[in-house]
Order: structure tokens, then sequence, then C-alpha cells
């Protein structure tokens, strides 16, 4: 073989049909978004392999080296590493294992991720301290944010913000937020969200100057720290349609503080949504994002996740 030229490997026919195959994906070829993940399709433990080097025969040892790194950062005395290990004290693998696909394997970076999860925590105490579920339940089932019942054809959980009937007095944005945060440590218990993400619609159609006015550079900013290196939660899309012209004003606040690689997955759309439904198909959609399906109703997330009325005071967070 001449110097220079490549080498390959015969790929089974096995291999290349489950490949074809998450090229021609539709919504009904993936699992429940809400509760525990039963068993992984193998269209997504190929996925999981193919773009995440996830091992069967390696995962174990991978999550032992995170925990053993844990440890000997702890060792050192530095404050941010004792309260990784303090928070993580008692996790199982199963939590460890969602920081590691969020990074692809590579433990450095998922202990990296580790220290943004706590960091966060700390740095924003009034989205975690003294929470009120009930408060939570009430903002979720406003629609702040929304969740689609079924996954989009990629796999990932669709979340839904329509700021049209948002009033910021009633609802405060932190409200929203720890919203968010409640749903993300939710969903994210559900090993298929780990590997397939989520992908975010923003619904600005009714946006009003009053509201971008009520918007404070802070509040944006804490918005962007919790998409950016603070969950084990890889957020492939993030979706604007119908945003008025001032829209841009409020974007512009946002957009120095996104790292390129989420800058690249933010799509604004205005009212020419051809694009956008290339990507979400419209039979998982609501009526009010340009669906077929019947108007969001946080209603029915709510109860999927806190269980009916009479138990919701049993849900712990």
């Amino acid at each position: 073989m001449s110097e220079g030229a490549g080498t390959f490997r015969m790929v089974p026919e096995e291999e290349r049909e489950l490949r074809a195959q998450l090229e021609r994906l539709t919504t009904k070829d993936h699992g429940p978004v809400f509760g525990r993940c039963i068993k992984l399709p193998p269209h997504t433990l190929r996925k999981a392999r193919d773009e995440l080097n996830e091992r069967e025969e390696t995962r174990e040892e991978v999550v032992r080296e995170l925990q053993e790194l844990v440890r000997a950062q702890a060792d050192s005395g530095q404050e941010l590493a004792r309260a990784v290990a303090e928070k993580v004290q008692g996790r199982d693998s199963a939590f460890f294992l969602r920081f590691i696909r969020a990074r692809k394997f590579h433990v450095g970076r998922a202990y990296e991720l580790l220290r943004g999860y706590v960091h966060f925590r700390l740095q924003y105490p009034e989205l975690f301290d003294s929470l009120s579920l009930e408060a939570i339940r009430c903002t979720i089932e406003a629609g702040y944010p929304g969740v689609l019942s079924s996954r989009d054809k990629y796999g990932r959980v669709v979340m839904l913000f329509n700021v049209e009937k948002w009033d910021y007095e009633e609802i405060t944005f932190d409200e929203i937020l720890q919203a968010y945060c409640f749903i993300l440590e939710k969903l994210l218990e559900n090993e298929e969200t780990q590997i397939n993400g989520f992908c975010i619609v923003e619904n600005f159609k009714g946006f009003t100057m009053q509201q971008a006015a009520g918007l404070r550079a802070a509040d944006l900013r804490k918005m962007v720290d919790m998409l950016q290196d603070s969950f084990p939660a890889r957020f492939k899309a993030i979706h604007f349609i119908h945003q008025p012209w001032y829209f841009t004003t409020t974007y512009n606040v946002v957009k120095p503080f996104l790292k390129s690689k989420l800058l690249q997955r933010v799509f604004v759309h205005g009212d020419d949504l051809s694009g956008f439904f290339q990507e979400i198909d419209k039979d998982i959609l609501p009526t009010d994002f340009g669906g077929t399906l019947p108007k969001y109703d946080g209603r029915v997330v709510a109860e999927q996740l806190f269980g009916p009325r009479a138990q919701a005071e049993n849900t712990t967070f």
C-alpha cells in the first residue's frame, strides 16, 4: 500500500442497515419522554457508540475513573472541588454516566461538567434553595416551559416556550428557570434523553416591547448559563419562531454570552417556518406552535412529572 493511503474495514451488513435506519427514523421509533427508559432501541445504542464513543465493555471502568477523579480533586483542597465531592456523595453510577455521556466519554471533560453543574447551583442559589414544589407545578401547568409528549424524529425531547401570554409580574423569570431546572433533572433520568438530547422551541409571537424592556441582562445571562456547561444535557437546537423586529435587541444581549458551539445551534426563523418544519414535524406540535395537535396544555405534562394532584405532595426534587 502506498504511503499516505487510508485503511478501511468491511462494515457488516447488519451494521450498514442499522446506520441506514438512522437516516429514516420517525417520532414513532423512539421511546416515551417521561419515566425511565426500560430498554434502549438498537439505533439509539448505535448512536451512543458512534457519537458518544460509548462501549458497554468499558462503561463501568470510565464511571470508576470519574469517581476517582472527583475524590482526587477534592483531596487538593480546592473549594469547588470539595463542593463537587460533597454534592455527588452517595450518587449511583447512573448519575455519573449522565455526565460522561454528555462529554462523549472523556473523563476530564465530564469532571469539568460536574464542576459546572455544582458551580451553577452555588452561583444561583435562588433557583434551588427553599423551593416550593407546588409553585413549580403551577408554573409548569401554565406552560412555562412546555414539554412535548413525543420525541422528535431524532429522538430529542422538545421543550416549548410561548411568550405571548407570559406576564412576568405573575410568573417571574426565576420561577420559569426553576421549572426548567426541575424538568431537566427529571427528564435526564431517562437514558434515551441523555443520548439524544433536547431541542428548544421559543415562540415569540405576541412578544411586546414591554416584555422586552422587562428582561434584565442578568436574567438572560442566567438562562444562558443554565444551557451551557451546567447540566449533563445535550442541547442540540434552539429555534426561535415568529419573533418581531425588536427581538433583535434582546437577542443581541444574549449573543455575546453564547459559546460558538451553542451559537451554531440557534436558528431564527421569523414567520417563514418552512425550514423549521423540516426539523420538527407538524404532527407532534400543538396548534399554537404551528402544528396539528390540540393547543398545548401544561396540566397534562405536570401530571406526568408530579402524578395526579392527590399524589403531588409525595414528589421530591
